[in-house]
């Protein structure tokens, strides 16, 4: 038993000092390729599990949303990046998970709780998929529904920039401003071990919904006032 744990303690050391160091390179190219700035860094716990929501943009959200905190955070990818060991090894390394797409939503839920139990912080985007304009609509309930069955708070973030970076289908990513809005975190309504209505899922969507859109909106000022 001494040596399994030992063995998992060390591959978890290594699994956090591989993140530290290819965020560290990765932040770096997109405060200077990008020159991205982040506000409300502060709005991030210190300690404990949480869900990081972003609007999503651009496939470039995903580097964007490691700068906001130097905590490892943990990502969803689809399972066909796992299919080279090397490359799914390496993304495993960086906080991914693989989800099977199109396989019943259940799979997915369960993983990110599991994850969010194991006190690691998670990111999720609401939006589901890549979404174009500056509208936060038709929010996918699973970041609400996680949040009450877990009670653990959602950091909205808004990211404006991105989607002039790195278009859908572009393989190109252009040197475009990005800014990244933190707000504050939205606690989900203790629920005392009772199951969570559709309605309080609902509400709780909309106020997500609601935060990213003044994030947003927020980001995109500070990138037209330079």
């Amino acid at each position: 038993m001494a040596n399994v744990e030992s063995k998992f303690a060390g591959r978890n050391v290594f699994a956090k000092s591989f993140y530290i160091s290819i965020r560290a390179l990765v932040v770096f190219l997109c405060r200077t390729w990008l020159r991205l700035n982040v506000s409300g860094s502060h709005n991030v716990p210190k300690n404990g599990a949480f869900i990081l929501a972003p609007t999503h943009r651009s496939t470039v959200d995903i580097p964007i949303a490691s700068a906001v905190t130097r905590r490892r955070m943990r990502f969803m990818g689809k399972d066909s990046l796992w299919k080279v060991k090397f490359i799914g090894s390496f993304f495993s390394a960086l906080g991914a998970f693989p989800v099977t797409r199109g396989s019943a939503d259940l799979e997915a839920l369960k993983r990110c709780i599991s994850i969010l139990q194991s006190g690691e912080p998670l990111v999720l985007f609401p939006e589901g998929t890549r979404r174009i304009g500056s509208e936060v609509v038709d929010l996918f309930d699973g970041a609400a529904y996680i949040s009450l069955k877990t009670g653990l708070p959602i950091v909205p973030v808004g990211i404006a920039g991105s989607e002039q970076v790195m278009q859908t289908g572009s393989k190109m990513i252009w040197p475009k401003r990005c800014y990244a809005m933190v707000g504050e975190p939205i606690f989900p309504q203790q629920q005392d071990g009772k199951r969570a209505s559709r309605e309080e899922i609902a509400a709780l969507t909309v106020q997500i919904q609601d935060s990213l859109q003044r994030l947003f909106n927020e980001a995109e000022a500070r990138i037209n006032k330079r």
